[in-house]
């Protein structure tokens, strides 16, 4: 054997060598149990292993399919300055006759705004003074950039959230499609992607008798919007409500839980007071048993009700419902909070979910400023000694502690988390920013696990039919040529999984078409090659002069025919998208294996022989 076919035998095992050991890690993480994958979860090796296998799409294993669209309305509103019911109206009109009619929002606003005598500029000053075409412009602009910022920012949710190959894409100029597979927890996957995150640092307000005035004025307009009347002598509502709460933590070192664990809840009032009769308050909040929380929360967001806080107040819900009385009752804390925050979630440069507390058994946040806010919190935490500050996420109250002492650091921490996964949730979201408007759910599907099985098996069967059959023509037709062509296809095959293993690679149904197709293409490759040593034999040459000639021959139009094909697999996945990405990665990558196998790999066989 001489040195040159020593040389080419080496670099096939070689070949074969590195293919194998890239597979190693796919072929263990599919043909393990379940048992077996708990463990390496458990030990953490599981997250290496999955960094170096093919993972299966969306079609594959099921998982969430979710169209999300921007809240123009909300949107546009929020840019709104001194906002009165003109605008409101001319907004709200604009977006409904663009969805009847199906037309684009801003040439419909605009056209409603030149019907009027209304100077945009007024009520959007924070784009430079101009003709309302000027601002119409410059809303639009800011409209589609904060669509660009929010599909950056859910992909930076996902990816920190962890899941494998997300497909997030735009679909228009106001959707967004996210595609989450093997996804299992769906509700918090959609929470996840949905949350606005605006995160704020609201003082709760500690009068009673502002609790007591706000409960009243909630009772009047409660019973107003049933038609009944309350007189005006009725008992006081939080008379001997227990203001004091024992073992309360400080805020010097974090911020804890609601407001402890001793708390005295006193009843509310007569049948007389809808909203009483439904409350217990204690320790300056109202607390409602859980299965009132529902129809109250209805109430409250009645227009006429809401107006009965005052508009330097609020009313925000705590997140968890806690046995605040001991008997297994769960009620849910609502807060009366100033109107305003002291500080945003704009100034949170880190979010990092732990294991901590005071009891050091419970999930928690751990939060960093930077410098402005930590001025600002200094400041905040300096000078409202002994009053609670409500950190509240998207409207509700995760925690309401108590501030005994001036926080320098700009560090402290949300407890409160059911588990690590809500600790990390609610981490993920404030390391990845608010998103600049509401998102809305206009679609969602899941796909189960059982089509995802189907969809695997008949892929599957598929290309093994497809296989097999290109297997038995070429070894009939060519007899020995085509077994060392099959013996080819089958390293293709695995040289094509082998570098979607490394590149860590989705497969879709798509994919497996691409696979199908490369299929085809390596054995038209050694077709070419075998009708040209075929001629060659036909002019009387000797075998081993016929399949020199017949290779270098045929190997500019195998290049020719293979690289057009590249050059448009490549276009695919450039300008392509989601399914059609994943047809064009295969298929690339699935050619260029083809073409070393076919010219490299069967010519080495055939010098050997």
């Amino acid at each position: 054997m001489s040195g040159t076919l020593r040389m080419r035998v080496f670099l096939v095992v070689l070949l074969i060598g590195s293919a194998a050991y890239m597979l190693k890690d796919t072929i263990s993480y599919y043909t393990m149990d379940e048992t077996q994958k708990e463990a390496l979860i458990e030990s953490g090796e599981m997250d290496e292993i999955r960094k170096n296998i093919i993972h299966k799409g969306l079609d594959l294993q099921g998982g969430m399919h979710v169209v999300l669209e921007v809240d123009l309305e909300e949107l546009i509103k929020t840019r709104v300055e001194d906002s009165d019911a003109e605008i409101d109206a001319l907004i709200s009109n604009s977006l409904d006759e663009a969805q009847n009619n199906e037309t684009e929002f801003f040439p419909t606003f605009a056209k409603n705004v030149n019907a009027t005598n209304i100077r945009l500029a007024r009520y959007f000053p924070i784009y430079e003074k101009g003709p309302n075409s000027d601002v119409m412009d410059a809303l639009e602009a800011d409209a589609k950039d904060a669509v660009d910022r929010a599909e950056e920012i859910i992909r930076n949710r996902v990816d920190q959230f962890g899941v494998s190959e997300p497909t997030i894409q735009r679909q228009g100029d106001w959707r967004i499609v996210v595609e989450l597979a093997g996804i299992s927890n769906q509700a918090q996957a959609r929470e996840l992607i949905q949350a606005t995150a605006l995160l704020e640092f609201v003082l709760v307000h500690e009068d009673p008798q502002l609790l007591d005035e706000v409960i009243r004025n909630i009772d009047k307009a409660w019973a107003a919007d049933m038609g009944e009347e309350i007189s005006e002598d009725s008992t006081d509502i939080v008379a001997e409500a227990d203001t004091t709460v024992d073992e309360t933590p400080s805020l010097a070192d974090v911020l804890s839980g609601d407001e402890g664990d001793s708390l005295s809840i006193t009843g509310t009032g007569d049948v007389g007071r809808p909203f009483s009769s439904l409350i217990n308050v204690g320790s300056n909040t109202i607390w409602v048993p859980e299965e009132n929380v529902r129809s109250i929360k209805r109430k409250l967001e009645k227009p006429a009700i809401a107006a009965a806080v005052s508009s330097d107040s609020k009313l925000a819900w705590g997140v968890s419902p806690r046995d605040i009385t001991g008997d297994g009752r769960m009620h849910r804390a609502l807060y009366l909070m100033k109107g305003t925050a002291e500080l945003t979630g704009d100034v949170v440069t880190d979010a990092r979910e732990s294991l901590g507390g005071f009891s050091g058994a419970e999930f928690v946040v751990h939060l960093s400023m930077n410098d402005e806010g930590s001025r600002e919190w200094t400041k905040i935490t300096a000078g409202n000694v002994g009053k609670r500050i409500a950190i509240v996420m998207d409207g509700n109250v995760h925690m309401a502690g108590v501030i005994r002492d001036k926080i320098a650091d700009g560090r402290t921490q949300i407890e409160g988390m059911n588990d690590l996964q809500d600790a990390k949730k609610l981490a993920v979201v404030l390391r990845a920013g608010a998103l600049p408007a509401p998102m809305v759910i206009e679609e969602e599907r899941t796909i189960g696990a059982s089509l995802g099985a189907d969809s695997v098996a008949a892929g599957t069967q598929a290309t093994v039919f497809g296989f097999i059959l290109v297997v038995i023509f070429m070894a009939i037709y060519y007899k020995g040529a085509g077994l060392v062509a099959d013996i080819a296809l089958v390293l293709n095959l695995g040289f094509t999984l082998a570098v979607l293993s490394t590149l860590n690679a989705t497969l879709t149904l798509p994919g497996i078409a691409g696979l199908i197709l490369t299929v085809g293409m390596a054995v038209d490759a050694n077709v070419l090659i075998f009708e040209r040593i075929r001629e060659e034999l036909r002019n009387a040459k000797t075998v081993k002069k016929s399949i020199d000639d017949g290779f270098n021959r045929a190997l500019t139009t195998i290049v020719d025919a293979n690289l057009t094909t590249i050059l448009a697999a490549g276009v695919l996945w450039q300008f392509g998208s989601g399914t059609v990405k994943g047809f064009a990665t295969t298929l690339f990558w699935g050619i260029l294996c083809s073409m070393v196998t076919a010219i490299f790999i069967t010519r080495t066989i055939f010098m050997v022989m």
